[in-house]
Protein backbone atom coordinates (compact mmCIF):
# COMPACT_ATOMS: atom_id res chain seq x y z
CA UNK A 1 0.00 0.00 0.00
CA UNK A 2 1.84 3.07 -1.14
CA UNK A 3 0.95 6.30 1.46
CA UNK A 4 1.96 9.69 0.57
CA UNK A 5 1.81 12.91 2.40
CA UNK A 6 -0.01 16.20 2.25
CA UNK A 7 -0.90 19.33 4.52
CA UNK A 8 -4.65 19.28 5.37
CA UNK A 9 -5.15 21.91 3.21
CA UNK A 10 -4.58 20.10 0.34
CA UNK A 11 -7.21 17.54 0.57
CA UNK A 12 -10.19 19.59 2.44
CA UNK A 13 -11.48 22.88 2.89
CA UNK A 14 -12.20 23.99 6.75
CA UNK A 15 -15.49 26.35 6.68
CA UNK A 16 -16.34 28.59 9.65
CA UNK A 17 -19.36 28.32 11.64
CA UNK A 18 -20.97 31.39 12.80
CA UNK A 19 -20.40 33.03 16.23
CA UNK A 20 -24.19 34.22 17.54
CA UNK A 21 -24.86 36.89 20.56
CA UNK A 22 -27.16 35.56 23.02
CA UNK A 23 -30.07 37.55 21.49
CA UNK A 24 -30.11 35.34 18.34
CA UNK A 25 -29.65 32.34 20.14
CA UNK A 26 -33.29 31.18 20.95
CA UNK A 27 -35.45 28.93 22.16
CA UNK A 28 -37.31 27.66 19.66
CA UNK A 29 -36.65 28.56 15.62
CA UNK A 30 -36.30 27.31 12.25
CA UNK A 31 -32.87 26.02 12.65
CA UNK A 32 -30.93 23.94 15.36
CA UNK A 33 -27.46 25.47 16.14
CA UNK A 34 -25.17 22.67 17.07
CA UNK A 35 -22.81 23.44 19.38
CA UNK A 36 -19.58 21.87 20.74
CA UNK A 37 -21.32 20.28 23.39
CA UNK A 38 -23.74 18.68 21.69
CA UNK A 39 -21.35 16.80 19.29
CA UNK A 40 -19.57 15.83 22.36
CA UNK A 41 -23.00 14.59 24.21
CA UNK A 42 -21.99 16.39 27.17
CA UNK A 43 -24.79 19.25 26.60
CA UNK A 44 -28.37 18.54 26.00
CA UNK A 45 -29.84 22.11 25.69
CA UNK A 46 -30.33 22.95 22.16
CA UNK A 47 -30.64 26.20 20.79
CA UNK A 48 -32.60 27.65 17.67
CA UNK A 49 -32.00 30.29 15.12
CA UNK A 50 -34.43 31.27 12.51
CA UNK A 51 -31.85 33.76 10.28
CA UNK A 52 -31.22 32.22 6.54
CA UNK A 53 -27.62 31.96 6.41
CA UNK A 54 -25.26 31.56 3.06
CA UNK A 55 -25.21 27.45 2.15
CA UNK A 56 -21.98 26.93 3.35
CA UNK A 57 -23.11 27.40 6.92
CA UNK A 58 -25.59 24.67 7.25
CA UNK A 59 -24.53 21.05 7.52
CA UNK A 60 -26.48 17.96 6.47
CA UNK A 61 -27.03 14.37 7.38
CA UNK A 62 -23.26 12.93 6.76
CA UNK A 63 -21.27 15.95 6.52
CA UNK A 64 -17.95 16.06 8.33
CA UNK A 65 -17.67 18.31 10.99
CA UNK A 66 -14.41 19.26 13.05
CA UNK A 67 -14.75 20.49 17.12
CA UNK A 68 -11.57 22.70 17.75
CA UNK A 69 -11.98 24.09 20.67
CA UNK A 70 -13.09 23.03 24.47
CA UNK A 71 -14.00 19.07 23.21
CA UNK A 72 -11.99 18.28 19.86
CA UNK A 73 -12.28 16.06 17.24
CA UNK A 74 -14.08 15.12 14.48
CA UNK A 75 -18.34 13.94 14.24
CA UNK A 76 -20.15 12.51 10.89
CA UNK A 77 -23.51 14.67 11.44
CA UNK A 78 -26.70 13.02 11.11
CA UNK A 79 -29.33 15.47 10.50
CA UNK A 80 -30.74 17.45 7.79
CA UNK A 81 -30.46 21.83 7.77
CA UNK A 82 -28.56 22.75 11.10
CA UNK A 83 -26.32 25.52 11.57
CA UNK A 84 -23.14 24.72 12.93
CA UNK A 85 -21.30 27.38 15.96
CA UNK A 86 -18.13 28.88 15.34
CA UNK A 87 -16.18 26.86 17.30
CA UNK A 88 -16.95 23.68 15.07
CA UNK A 89 -15.79 23.30 11.17
CA UNK A 90 -17.42 22.08 8.18
CA UNK A 91 -15.20 19.56 6.46
CA UNK A 92 -15.58 19.20 2.65
CA UNK A 93 -13.15 16.87 1.20
CA UNK A 94 -11.47 16.79 -2.03
CA UNK A 95 -13.03 13.40 -3.83
CA UNK A 96 -10.57 13.12 -5.36
CA UNK A 97 -8.13 12.79 -3.21
CA UNK A 98 -9.35 11.35 0.26
CA UNK A 99 -12.39 9.34 1.54
CA UNK A 100 -14.66 11.37 4.17
CA UNK A 101 -15.77 8.20 6.08
CA UNK A 102 -11.70 6.98 5.74
CA UNK A 103 -10.60 10.91 6.85
CA UNK A 104 -13.28 11.27 9.47
CA UNK A 105 -11.51 8.13 11.34
CA UNK A 106 -7.81 9.62 10.40
CA UNK A 107 -8.88 12.64 12.63
CA UNK A 108 -9.97 10.56 15.38
CA UNK A 109 -6.11 8.84 15.09
CA UNK A 110 -4.39 12.38 14.31
CA UNK A 111 -6.15 14.85 16.71
CA UNK A 112 -3.57 14.13 19.51
CA UNK A 113 -0.69 14.59 17.72
CA UNK A 114 -2.13 18.04 16.21
CA UNK A 115 -2.67 19.08 19.73
CA UNK A 116 0.75 18.08 20.87
CA UNK A 117 2.28 19.60 17.42
CA UNK A 118 0.80 23.22 18.37
CA UNK A 119 2.94 23.51 21.70
CA UNK A 120 3.09 20.48 23.99
CA UNK A 121 0.84 22.00 26.33
CA UNK A 122 -2.95 22.04 27.15
CA UNK A 123 -4.59 23.85 24.42
CA UNK A 124 -7.76 25.89 24.43
CA UNK A 125 -8.41 25.60 20.92
CA UNK A 126 -6.95 24.57 17.79
CA UNK A 127 -6.64 28.04 14.83
CA UNK A 128 -7.69 27.40 11.35
CA UNK A 129 -4.12 28.22 9.65
CA UNK A 130 -2.23 25.76 11.82
CA UNK A 131 -4.62 22.92 11.67
CA UNK A 132 -4.45 23.77 7.38
CA UNK A 133 -0.55 23.16 8.10
CA UNK A 134 -0.77 20.03 9.83
CA UNK A 135 0.93 17.31 8.16
CA UNK A 136 -1.11 14.00 7.40
CA UNK A 137 -0.07 10.91 5.57
CA UNK A 138 -2.44 8.47 4.25
CA UNK A 139 -2.96 6.07 1.55
CA UNK A 140 -2.39 7.23 -1.71
CA UNK A 141 -5.28 5.19 -3.44
CA UNK A 142 -8.69 5.95 -2.51
CA UNK A 143 -9.63 2.29 -2.39
CA UNK A 144 -7.06 1.50 0.14
CA UNK A 145 -8.38 4.38 1.94
CA UNK A 146 -12.22 2.65 1.74
CA UNK A 147 -10.72 -0.66 2.66
CA UNK A 148 -9.79 0.25 6.07
CA UNK A 149 -12.80 3.20 6.56
CA UNK A 150 -14.99 -0.34 5.47
CA UNK A 151 -13.22 -2.25 9.10
CA UNK A 152 -13.51 0.31 11.40
CA UNK A 153 -16.97 1.44 10.31
CA UNK A 154 -18.39 -2.01 10.27
CA UNK A 155 -17.93 -2.13 14.26
CA UNK A 156 -19.28 1.01 14.58
CA UNK A 157 -22.33 0.12 12.48
CA UNK A 158 -22.87 -2.81 15.44
CA UNK A 159 -22.12 -0.33 18.28
CA UNK A 160 -24.95 2.02 16.25
CA UNK A 161 -27.44 -0.46 16.38
CA UNK A 162 -26.67 -2.28 19.91
CA UNK A 163 -27.82 1.47 20.87
CA UNK A 164 -31.15 1.41 18.89
CA UNK A 165 -31.20 -1.74 20.43
CA UNK A 166 -31.21 -0.02 24.00
CA UNK A 167 -33.23 2.60 23.16
CA UNK A 168 -36.04 0.45 21.81
CA UNK A 169 -35.92 -1.63 25.08
CA UNK A 170 -36.01 1.70 26.88
CA UNK A 171 -39.29 2.71 25.00
CA UNK A 172 -40.50 -0.09 26.20
CA UNK A 173 -40.37 0.01 29.81
CA UNK A 174 -41.57 3.92 29.72
CA UNK A 175 -44.85 2.23 27.59
CA UNK A 176 -45.43 -0.62 30.19
CA UNK A 177 -45.14 2.14 32.82
CA UNK A 178 -47.89 4.18 30.95
CA UNK A 179 -50.00 1.35 30.22
CA UNK A 180 -49.49 0.05 33.53
CA UNK A 181 -49.55 3.12 35.74
CA UNK A 182 -50.92 5.98 33.91
CA UNK A 183 -53.71 4.43 31.78
CA UNK A 184 -54.12 1.63 33.98
CA UNK A 185 -55.29 -0.91 30.99
CA UNK A 186 -54.17 -4.32 32.94
CA UNK A 187 -56.71 -2.98 35.67
CA UNK A 188 -59.47 -1.73 33.91
CA UNK A 189 -61.77 -4.59 34.78
CA UNK A 190 -61.44 -3.90 38.05
CA UNK A 191 -63.01 -1.65 40.66
CA UNK A 192 -61.99 2.13 40.62
CA UNK A 193 -61.97 4.65 43.61
CA UNK A 194 -61.76 8.61 43.25
CA UNK A 195 -58.78 10.25 44.53
CA UNK A 196 -56.73 13.43 44.33
CA UNK A 197 -55.05 11.73 41.59
CA UNK A 198 -58.41 11.06 39.21
CA UNK A 199 -59.71 7.72 39.08
CA UNK A 200 -57.64 4.69 40.55
CA UNK A 201 -57.68 1.24 41.08
CA UNK A 202 -59.00 0.48 44.60
CA UNK A 203 -56.74 -0.88 46.77
CA UNK A 204 -54.22 2.01 45.77
CA UNK A 205 -53.30 5.01 47.27
CA UNK A 206 -51.57 8.54 46.53
CA UNK A 207 -49.05 9.26 48.81
CA UNK A 208 -45.22 10.90 48.67
CA UNK A 209 -42.33 9.63 47.05
CA UNK A 210 -40.65 9.43 51.02
CA UNK A 211 -43.11 6.77 51.60
CA UNK A 212 -41.29 4.56 48.94
CA UNK A 213 -37.54 5.82 49.70
CA UNK A 214 -35.03 3.89 52.43
CA UNK A 215 -32.85 7.17 52.09
CA UNK A 216 -31.22 9.88 50.52
CA UNK A 217 -27.54 10.51 50.06
CA UNK A 218 -25.28 13.39 49.34
CA UNK A 219 -22.41 13.22 46.78
CA UNK A 220 -18.53 13.46 46.99
CA UNK A 221 -16.13 14.64 45.00
CA UNK A 222 -13.41 14.01 46.93
CA UNK A 223 -9.82 15.05 45.30
CA UNK A 224 -7.96 14.29 42.70
CA UNK A 225 -4.86 12.77 43.72
CA UNK A 226 -4.61 10.49 47.73
CA UNK A 227 -3.79 13.34 50.27
CA UNK A 228 -3.74 12.66 54.08
CA UNK A 229 -7.04 10.84 54.52
CA UNK A 230 -8.63 10.96 50.98
CA UNK A 231 -7.39 7.45 49.86
CA UNK A 232 -10.15 5.44 48.96
CA UNK A 233 -10.05 5.61 45.23
CA UNK A 234 -13.54 5.43 43.46
CA UNK A 235 -15.55 5.90 39.87
CA UNK A 236 -17.00 9.24 40.56
CA UNK A 237 -20.61 9.95 38.06
CA UNK A 238 -21.33 13.11 36.87
CA UNK A 239 -24.60 13.82 34.93
CA UNK A 240 -22.45 14.22 31.54
CA UNK A 241 -21.91 10.26 32.29
CA UNK A 242 -25.73 9.66 32.62
CA UNK A 243 -26.44 9.44 29.17
CA UNK A 244 -23.35 6.15 28.80
CA UNK A 245 -24.71 4.60 32.05
CA UNK A 246 -28.29 4.53 30.97
CA UNK A 247 -26.91 2.80 27.85
CA UNK A 248 -25.04 0.21 29.68
CA UNK A 249 -21.82 1.63 29.25
CA UNK A 250 -19.64 2.87 32.37
CA UNK A 251 -19.16 6.35 30.39
CA UNK A 252 -16.02 8.39 30.95
CA UNK A 253 -16.33 8.85 34.60
CA UNK A 254 -12.85 10.68 36.52
CA UNK A 255 -11.12 8.61 39.51
CA UNK A 256 -11.53 9.83 42.88
CA UNK A 257 -10.08 9.75 46.10
CA UNK A 258 -12.58 10.47 48.87
CA UNK A 259 -12.57 9.58 52.99
CA UNK A 260 -13.07 6.10 54.21
CA UNK A 261 -16.28 7.19 56.33
CA UNK A 262 -17.40 8.83 52.88
CA UNK A 263 -17.18 5.84 51.18
CA UNK A 264 -19.01 3.60 53.57
CA UNK A 265 -21.66 5.67 53.89
CA UNK A 266 -22.09 7.10 50.04
CA UNK A 267 -20.66 4.30 47.23
CA UNK A 268 -23.85 3.03 45.20
CA UNK A 269 -25.90 0.05 45.35
CA UNK A 270 -28.12 -1.81 43.12
CA UNK A 271 -30.88 -0.47 42.70
CA UNK A 272 -29.98 2.61 43.53
CA UNK A 273 -30.90 6.01 41.46
CA UNK A 274 -28.64 9.05 40.73
CA UNK A 275 -30.54 12.27 40.22
CA UNK A 276 -28.84 15.39 39.15
CA UNK A 277 -29.94 18.52 41.40
CA UNK A 278 -27.85 21.60 40.04
CA UNK A 279 -27.58 22.95 36.35
CA UNK A 280 -30.43 22.50 34.03
CA UNK A 281 -31.55 25.09 31.58
CA UNK A 282 -34.32 27.56 30.75
CA UNK A 283 -36.23 24.98 28.78
CA UNK A 284 -34.50 21.73 30.61
CA UNK A 285 -35.37 21.14 34.22
CA UNK A 286 -33.08 19.44 36.66
CA UNK A 287 -33.90 16.40 38.27
CA UNK A 288 -32.59 13.89 35.62
CA UNK A 289 -32.17 10.29 36.37
CA UNK A 290 -29.62 7.21 35.60
CA UNK A 291 -30.62 3.91 37.63
CA UNK A 292 -27.44 2.03 38.88
CA UNK A 293 -27.57 -1.87 38.47
CA UNK A 294 -25.64 -4.73 39.53
CA UNK A 295 -24.49 -5.80 36.11
CA UNK A 296 -23.52 -1.90 35.92
CA UNK A 297 -21.76 -1.83 39.20
CA UNK A 298 -19.82 -5.11 37.73
CA UNK A 299 -17.92 -3.34 35.01
CA UNK A 300 -16.11 -0.93 36.61
CA UNK A 301 -12.87 -1.19 38.67
CA UNK A 302 -13.51 0.80 41.66
CA UNK A 303 -16.45 1.27 43.70
CA UNK A 304 -18.69 4.15 42.66
CA UNK A 305 -19.99 7.53 44.52
CA UNK A 306 -22.06 10.29 42.34
CA UNK A 307 -20.58 13.79 42.19
CA UNK A 308 -21.70 16.53 44.91
CA UNK A 309 -23.79 17.96 42.16
CA UNK A 310 -26.27 14.69 42.76
CA UNK A 311 -27.96 12.91 45.19
CA UNK A 312 -28.97 9.02 45.59
CA UNK A 313 -31.99 7.78 46.12
CA UNK A 314 -32.20 4.62 47.76
CA UNK A 315 -35.45 3.26 47.61
CA UNK A 316 -36.90 0.51 48.98
CA UNK A 317 -35.95 -2.69 47.22
CA UNK A 318 -39.12 -3.22 45.81
CA UNK A 319 -40.15 0.57 44.68
CA UNK A 320 -36.97 1.11 42.69
CA UNK A 321 -38.05 0.67 39.36
CA UNK A 322 -41.79 1.61 39.92
CA UNK A 323 -39.79 4.87 41.82
CA UNK A 324 -37.51 5.08 38.49
CA UNK A 325 -40.04 5.33 35.87
CA UNK A 326 -42.28 7.06 37.47
CA UNK A 327 -39.85 9.84 38.65
CA UNK A 328 -39.01 10.00 34.64
CA UNK A 329 -42.68 10.27 33.60
CA UNK A 330 -42.79 13.65 36.13
CA UNK A 331 -39.16 14.72 34.45
CA UNK A 332 -40.36 14.10 31.07
CA UNK A 333 -43.89 15.93 31.64
CA UNK A 334 -42.03 18.93 33.03
CA UNK A 335 -43.24 18.60 36.65
CA UNK A 336 -39.41 19.42 37.89
CA UNK A 337 -39.54 23.05 36.67
CA UNK A 338 -41.90 23.81 39.66
CA UNK A 339 -39.47 22.56 42.56
CA UNK A 340 -36.37 24.52 41.02
CA UNK A 341 -34.55 27.70 42.78
CA UNK A 342 -31.38 29.22 42.67
CA UNK A 343 -29.30 32.39 41.77
CA UNK A 344 -26.64 33.53 39.43
CA UNK A 345 -28.65 31.56 37.02
CA UNK A 346 -27.61 28.22 38.10
CA UNK A 347 -30.45 26.49 39.04
CA UNK A 348 -31.27 23.86 41.73
CA UNK A 349 -33.49 21.26 42.25
CA UNK A 350 -35.69 20.75 45.39
CA UNK A 351 -34.86 17.95 45.77
CA UNK A 352 -36.54 16.82 49.65
CA UNK A 353 -39.60 19.01 48.94
CA UNK A 354 -40.25 17.06 45.82
CA UNK A 355 -39.41 13.72 47.59
CA UNK A 356 -42.32 14.97 50.68
CA UNK A 357 -44.67 17.24 48.88
CA UNK A 358 -45.11 15.69 44.83
CA UNK A 359 -48.25 13.69 45.21
CA UNK A 360 -47.32 10.16 43.64
CA UNK A 361 -49.54 7.27 43.13
CA UNK A 362 -48.08 4.04 44.78
CA UNK A 363 -50.07 1.38 43.63
CA UNK A 364 -50.14 -2.06 45.24
CA UNK A 365 -47.06 -4.41 46.30
CA UNK A 366 -47.76 -7.15 43.95
CA UNK A 367 -48.09 -5.21 41.12
CA UNK A 368 -45.24 -3.21 41.62
CA UNK A 369 -43.14 -6.50 42.07
CA UNK A 370 -44.77 -8.02 39.38
CA UNK A 371 -43.69 -4.36 36.96
CA UNK A 372 -40.16 -4.55 38.79
CA UNK A 373 -39.82 -8.64 37.55
CA UNK A 374 -40.31 -7.04 33.91
CA UNK A 375 -38.23 -4.10 33.94
CA UNK A 376 -35.67 -6.09 35.79
CA UNK A 377 -35.36 -7.94 32.73
CA UNK A 378 -35.33 -5.30 30.15
CA UNK A 379 -32.45 -3.64 32.08
CA UNK A 380 -30.70 -6.95 32.05
CA UNK A 381 -30.38 -6.80 28.46
CA UNK A 382 -29.32 -3.29 28.26
CA UNK A 383 -26.44 -4.15 30.20
CA UNK A 384 -25.81 -6.92 27.51
CA UNK A 385 -25.68 -4.69 24.71
CA UNK A 386 -23.64 -2.17 26.46
CA UNK A 387 -20.73 -4.78 27.61
CA UNK A 388 -20.98 -5.85 24.09
CA UNK A 389 -20.73 -2.07 22.91
CA UNK A 390 -17.64 -1.49 24.90
CA UNK A 391 -15.73 -4.37 23.92
CA UNK A 392 -16.46 -3.01 19.88
CA UNK A 393 -15.33 -0.07 21.16
CA UNK A 394 -12.16 -1.36 22.48
CA UNK A 395 -11.37 -3.53 19.35
CA UNK A 396 -12.14 0.38 17.53
CA UNK A 397 -9.94 1.66 19.40
CA UNK A 398 -6.89 -0.68 19.34
CA UNK A 399 -7.01 -1.04 15.07
CA UNK A 400 -7.19 2.40 14.38
CA UNK A 401 -3.73 3.47 15.11
CA UNK A 402 -2.46 0.48 13.65
CA UNK A 403 -4.64 1.03 10.45
CA UNK A 404 -3.94 4.58 10.54
CA UNK A 405 -0.41 4.47 10.62
CA UNK A 406 0.41 2.08 8.24
CA UNK A 407 1.37 -0.64 10.82
CA UNK A 408 -1.68 -3.05 10.31
CA UNK A 409 -1.71 -4.02 6.49
CA UNK A 410 -4.97 -4.36 4.69
CA UNK A 411 -5.30 -7.07 2.42
CA UNK A 412 -6.87 -5.84 -1.52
Amino acid sequence: MEWKEYQIQDVCRLINGRAYSNDEMLEHGKYKIVRVGNLSGGNSTWFYSDLELPADKYCHNGDLLFAWACTFGPHIWKEDNTIFHYHIWKIVEDKNVVDRRFFYYYLKFATGGFLGALNGSVMVHITKSSMEKMIIRIPKKLEDQRRIASILSSLDRKIELNYKINADLEEMAQAIFKNWFVDFEPFKDGKFVDSELGMIPEGWEVGSYSEMIDSLISGDWGKENPQGNYTHEVACVRGCDFQDINNGVRGKTPQRYILEKNYQAKHLKDKDILVEISGGTATVSTGRTSLVTEELLKKYKHDIVCTNFCKVLRPLSQFSSYVYYSWKYKYDNDIMFGYENGTSGIKNFAIKDFIEKESVLIPKEQDIVEFQKIIDNLQKQKQIKGTENTTLSTLRDTLLPRLMSGELEVPE
